[in-house]
């Protein structure tokens, strides 16, 4: 099988690992003794509003703050003692939020107040009561097929809406009619007895991390689920079957007579890669990838390809086109995001720096996160935008690397 998701555990980290067209696509770690909290739900308290810049800052532990920002439209759900700010929020009020994004570098979490409970094929979205489709689900037959299947499903009072997932595409309708009902209830239950609830409590934990990378893997595309731990194999095991994807996803626990997962399918190797800067294409040339506080930096450099005179550009080109293919993949397999800034070497002439970025906008596209190529500045810098979600690789594994050098020794 082509594609493959591998969950192991190797040190302090369990490993997610993307497998396409038998190469390692992605690769997510999630330290074994923390606990996330992307996608958790808490009762925050205000602890500061900052006019200047639309925001305000919320303790939503015991002591962490997360940034949450006033400029989308959000009514704030209170928790009982502070009703009489419906449409607003002020210091000290204890409102209900959920972790958007993962804190980065000296970024605090950033949390909303549109909440949402998201499924394999559907999310029930809290504060934004209108109903969308993936753009990635194709047909006009189809995505109108949804979208009716969803307005049975319309509230009442306009308390909250549904979004179409790509999977749902896919997925028989009594599947996600009972997808829905299980997030319904779930939202029922955080309105009923949450808005009950102290400051600092969790209200809503999501699975770990490799668990929802499941969830979230499209469905047609995951072909098998490998993983060399029992623990891990137990764990998943009851998660398909408690959420009815057994019949769906096959399950398989790897056998150590064929050798080690992690030697077989290189993935010591290729973490240990990742933590490099430099990284050498089959041309000879090289890319350096340099994350700053601010953004990324990509140069390309021509390295040790061989050039002749009078075919200099096609060379250039050459290094070019293969450059772009190899940056697509390493965005995704470090998870680097944000503003990303790519030095390409010179072309001369406006064609082939258009049909560069062709090539590079159509790699980009194949990115399960939001990737955008913006253009090519005046001073030749190709600008890409990333969405950032979770923390990039070199930080999941900050602070471990003497963890991550003795993996599969």
């Amino acid at each position: 099988m082509d594609n493959q998701l591998l969950i192991t555990q190797q040190g302090d980290f369990v490993l997610t690992v993307w497998i396409e067209e038998k190469r390692i696509q992605q690769i997510q770690a999630e330290p074994v003794s923390e606990e996330g909290i992307l996608g958790n739900i808490y009762v925050g308290k205000v602890r500061n509003i900052v006019k200047n810049i639309n925001a305000a800052f919320v303790e939503f532990k015991k002591g962490q703050m997360g940034y949450l920002p006033l400029s989308e439209q959000f009514c704030p759900i209170h928790t009982d003692g502070f009703r009489q700010n419906q449409d607003r929020v002020l210091i000290g009020d204890e409102i209900i939020v959920q972790v958007e994004r993962e804190a980065i570098k000296t970024k605090p979490p950033t949390l909303t107040g549109n909440l949402n409970l998201s499924g394999k094929y559907v999310v029930l979205t809290v504060g934004k009561p209108f109903i969308s489709l993936s753009r990635k689900i194709c047909g006009k037959e189809l995505r109108q097929k949804l979208h009716t299947l969803l307005e049975e499903y319309d509230s009442p009072g306009k308390e909250y809406g549904w979004i179409a997932r790509t999977n749902s595409a896919v997925a028989d309708e009594e599947e996600i009619r009972r997808e829905i009902e299980l997030l319904l209830q779930r939202y029922e239950h955080l309105m009923q007895y949450g808005t009950h609830r102290s400051q600092f409590c969790c209200l809503y934990q999501t699975p770990a991390a490799y668990l929802e990378n499941i969830k979230n893997m499209y469905q047609e595309q995951m072909q098998e689920i490998i993983t060399d731990s029992d623990m891990i194999f137990q764990e998943i095991t009851a998660f398909l079957q408690e959420n009815h994807w057994d019949r769906q996803l096959h399950l398989t626990r790897w056998n150590p007579e064929n050798g080690t997962l992690d030697a077989v399918f290189q993935v010591s190797r290729t973490l240990q890669k990742l933590l490099q800067p430099k990284v050498w294409l089959k041309s000879g040339g090289y890319l350096v990838i340099q994350p700053t506080e601010a953004l990324v930096s990509i140069d390309v450099n021509t390295g040790k390809a061989i050039l002749s005179g009078k075919d200099v550009q096609n060379h250039f080109f050459k290094i070019n086109r293969e450059a772009a293919l190899e940056i697509a993949k390493q965005l995704r397999l470090r998870n680097l995001s944000g503003i990303i800034l790519v030095d390409f070497i010179d072309l001369d002439t406006e064609e082939a720096k258009q049909k560069l970025l062709r090539i590079l906008r159509h790699e980009l596209d194949k990115d399960p996160i939001p990737t955008k190529l913006v253009d090519m500045t005046k001073l030749g810098l190709v600008e890409i935008t990333r969405k950032k979600v979770r923390k990039p690789l070199y930080e999941q594994l900050m602070g471990k690397k003497n963890n991550v050098s003795s993996m599969g020794e």
